[in-house]
């Protein structure tokens, strides 16, 4: 009867043993790893071709416009409003600039 007890002892001290080690390996993991985090949200893209045309229509030369704000509006993915000026609205499209230092968006 004794060796039973002890047997029994000695298993569930194993088992244990083993929760706790499992336990500590998955504290490691979560540590080593960090919590995954969460994907931001893409911004909304805008519809670039209606905004160039509507931000070009006055222009004098509308090809050459709706090209350069194509550009413009894809890589700020923001085109302002009215059909010149308001670069407060979109920062990014406000700070391009051609080699020359002018202004590259329309």
């Amino acid at each position: 009867m004794a060796i039973f007890k002890t047997l029994l002892a000695s298993i569930l001290i194993s088992q244990v043993i083993v929760i706790l080690v499992e336990s500590d390996t998955m504290v490691i993991k979560n540590m080593v790893e960090g919590p995954s985090p969460n994907p931001s949200p893409s911004p909304p893209t805008i519809n670039c071709d209606g905004e160039c045309s509507r931000r070009c229509e006055l222009s004098s030369r509308p090809n050459l416009c709706k090209r350069a704000c194509g550009t413009c509006c894809e890589r700020c993915n923001c085109v302002p409003s009215g059909t010149n000026g308001h670069y407060e609205e979109c920062p990014c499209y406000a700070n391009m600039t051609t080699h020359g230092g002018r202004h590259k968006c329309p």
